[in-house]
């Protein structure tokens, strides 16, 4: 039976708070405009970043990490060649993994790259209507890393691939859509300017991770970690004059989010 919105209101502060607790390892193998930003996040939720990308330390690492984030925003073929060490490791170790597959669909190389890394099962998926359509075959991808679809449009696609691949699948957008392909959630807080900030959607696939690492129901972590991180964008725009400040207190509403603000101001169905 899907969990009702009451089940989301106490889990999700009790999962942040186990992140702040257990500062889960994130083992982030992103890209290279948003690795700063990445690393600032996760700090400011507690968790710790480990930005170990290269091949003959991603695997090895991976089976030391709480979470692994694979992100194909810049794909260079050192990279490459850890991103598959890391999620094999990963695989192996049971260390839940995130897969970003940014701009896929419409470039050859993550394309390709995507689909070789989606037959290793991902823990969860986040990415973009247009991108979520394009992984599960449905579609052609976006324009660039910019969506051209709702979140809507990309729900059946999300589903199948979530239940062909055992995966949750988080698909963000004004009112973010997560689903395990039996249990689906809608979480409508968060601002436009997250996506005006480089790494907005970026960072988010490593906070997945660390909230993925607290327990192993990962639709409801998914559900807790994509509700923490958008409650935190609704607090830092009150004040912010524009992206710059915006990207500031975004750090600070992440490092200062409550439980009890968590509860109150969480938009889940």
């Amino acid at each position: 039976m899907p969990p009702t919105a009451p089940d989301h209101a106490a889990f999700t502060p009790h999962a942040l708070d186990r992140v702040r607790a257990e500062a889960p390892l994130v083992q982030c193998l992103t890209n290279a405009v948003v690795t700063g930003f990445t690393a600032n996040v996760l700090l400011a939720l507690g968790a710790a970043p480990a930005m170990v990308d290269i091949p003959d330390e991603a695997g090895p690492f991976a089976r030391l990490a709480s979470g692994v984030l694979v992100n194909l925003g810049t794909p260079h073929a050192d990279q490459r060649t850890a991103m598959f060490e890391a999620a094999r490791a990963a695989a192996d170790s049971g260390t839940p993994w995130v897969l970003d597959p940014v701009a896929v669909g419409g470039l050859p190389v993550r394309t390709k790259l995507a689909h070789e890394l989606l037959a290793l099962r991902p823990t969860v998926i986040r990415g973009n209507p247009s991108e979520i359509i394009a992984l599960s075959g449905a579609g052609g991808g976006g324009r660039g890393v910019d969506s051209t679809h709702e979140v809507e449009a990309a729900g059946h696609a999300a589903r199948t691939l979530a239940a062909d691949t055992g995966c949750v699948v988080a698909v963000s957008g004004p009112v973010d859509l997560v689903t395990d392909g039996r249990r689906d959630a809608r979480i409508a807080n968060g601002d436009i300017l997250l996506t005006r900030v480089t790494g907005g959607g970026c960072a988010l696939g490593a906070v997945l991770a660390a909230f993925a690492a607290v327990d192993e129901d990962r639709f409801m972590t998914s559900v807790a970690a994509v509700t923490a991180y958008t409650v935190a964008a609704e607090l830092a725009a009150r004040g912010a004059s524009g992206p710059g400040s915006f990207a500031v207190a975004f750090l600070d509403a992440l490092d200062a989010l409550d439980g009890a603000e968590l509860a109150g101001r969480a938009a889940v169905s």
